[in-house]
């Protein structure tokens, strides 16, 4: 049953999931009337029956109990007692006899054996009433029994009848109820349908909209709804929105990378043209071939930044596992590559000795990209701290646009002044990757980056700073 849900259920359609739901729905039903009401249904007929017999009852009573002379006067008692179904009597110590006489097709056996319980209650010495239903000459049989006190000493009335009332009236309530359920299934059946193909016309309208997107055709999805369909297409339009978004960003950045690339590749293309053929642009040889190499280190470093910004991912899941970083040896690292870049601006530290997931050389990017930014905007210090599971790097340069601070780590994002830099959208990588969070905020004197985990995790595992320790002199 398990696989055949999880399995063989799932590759039916959602209108052949709902045919096989309403088939199950039929079928309980079935087993509901079956099993279920028929001990109700029996209940509440044996309880008629016995209402109906205490009713046909009820003049004979009144009648033994007010003294009526026992001339036993059957035309009285049948006018008072006539039923179609049923047979009324009385037993006493000294005779018995029966009040009605209308269906002279009853074998002798009930009447024998409705007597002889008679009498058995006759040596009650209570007033009281039994009614039973019991098996007969192989026929369901009904009766009730009334012991009471009258001024010619105990009496016992006797009501009996046979199966067929009790069928008709299963009969007549079965039929009711079978009407009465039809309509009501058929009614809900009707708005589950009508529910149904209001989910399946929106996913439809989904289907197609994301069918036509991939075609590259500019579409609308007009979805008018409340619930979680019209909250997906709502996400689903915001989500074409930003690709869209991305996509020019990304075009307008390839065509801003290519002329950033184009520019050192000219340089070192004419330089040596230039010393091929004997001219020192720059005035001489070792000058000229700087330039060539100042241009190729700058090649270098873009084409880098793009390469890393494609694998940051897959070399953090696949290689980070199970591997710790102390971050202090990370800060330190960076901290004293980075002193030299502006010696005008102070760096102040406070760092404990912390250990964050991942790789030591994918840590010291990370900071490195960060400090390279906040070098970029700081007036007078940088001030880096570092606590369990938090990393904050904080400077007092110009604070951010909140529209900048909402794009801050996406990529192909256009920059201050027109700059697609991938530094910080290789933060972001990093940090996600190692299942961090990283944000910009700002604060009272200027901006801040800060990098935690909600959750603090064990520190165990390998450490990477021993093995990297190699690379830790290389530039981004």
């Amino acid at each position: 049953m398990k696989n055949f849900f999880s399995g063989n259920f799932r590759k039916l359609s959602l209108t052949q999931q709902v045919l096989s739901l309403i088939l199950l729905m039929v079928i309980f039903l079935s087993i509901f009337f079956v099993f279920f009401l028929s001990d109700n249904m029996s209940a509440t007929i044996s309880k008629q029956i016995y209402s109906m017999m205490s009713y046909s009852q009820q003049p004979v009573v009144r009648a033994l109990e007010t003294g009526r002379e026992n001339t036993f006067d059957s035309e009285f008692f049948e006018y008072l007692a006539t039923d179609p179904y049923q047979e009324t009597g009385v037993v006493m110590k000294t005779r018995d006899y029966m009040i009605t006489r209308s269906l002279e097709d009853y074998p002798a056996s009930y009447e024998e054996y409705v007597e002889k319980q008679a009498f058995k209650l006759l040596d009650n010495p209570l007033p009281v009433v039994s009614q039973n239903k019991t098996r007969v000459a192989g026929a369901d049989l009904y009766y009730r029994l009334q012991k009471i006190e009258t001024p010619f000493g105990p009496a016992v009335i006797f009501t009996y009848m046979d199966g067929e009332y009790a069928n008709e009236l299963r009969t007549s309530l079965m039929d009711g109820t079978m009407y009465a359920t039809v309509l009501a299934f058929f009614l809900i059946l009707m708005i589950f349908v009508f529910w149904v193909f209001s989910i399946i016309h929106p996913l439809n309208q989904i289907r197609a909209y994301i069918t036509q997107i991939k075609q590259g055709k500019d579409v609308e999805l007009y979805i008018n709804r409340d619930d979680e369909i019209g909250e997906v297409a709502k996400e689903l339009r915001t989500l074409t929105t930003e690709l869209a978004k991305q996509e020019k960003s990304k075009e307008e950045m390839i065509h801003n990378i290519s002329h950033d690339l184009k520019t050192p590749i000219a340089t070192i293309k004419s330089y040596s043209e230039s010393i091929k053929d004997g001219i020192y642009p720059y005035g001489d040889l070792e000058s000229s071939v700087d330039v060539i190499l100042n241009n190729a280190q700058r090649l270098e470093d873009k084409v880098h930044s793009l390469l890393y910004m494609n694998r940051i991912e897959y070399l953090v899941s696949s290689d980070a596992e199970g591997v710790v970083t102390n971050m202090k040896d990370v800060i330190n690292d960076v901290v004293l590559n980075s002193v030299v870049i502006k010696p005008e601006i102070e760096i102040i530290t406070d760092i404990e000795e912390v250990f964050f997931d991942g790789l030591f050389e994918s840590w010291r990017v990370c900071v490195e990209n960060i400090m390279q930014n906040a070098f970029r905007y700081a007036k007078s210090y940088i001030r880096i701290t570092v606590r369990e599971n938090e990393l904050m790097i904080a400077n007092d340069g110009p604070k951010m646009p909140e529209d900048r601070i909402e794009a801050l780590f996406k990529p192909y994002v256009k920059g201050e002044g027109g700059k697609f830099g991938l530094g910080l959208s290789i933060v972001s990588k990093v940090v996600n990757a190692n299942h961090y969070k990283v944000e910009g905020l700002n604060t009272e004197d200027g901006v801040c980056f800060r990098i935690y985990r909600d959750v603090p995790k064990p520190k165990s595992g390998k450490f990477s700073m021993n093995n990297n320790r190699s690379s830790r002199g290389k530039k981004q």
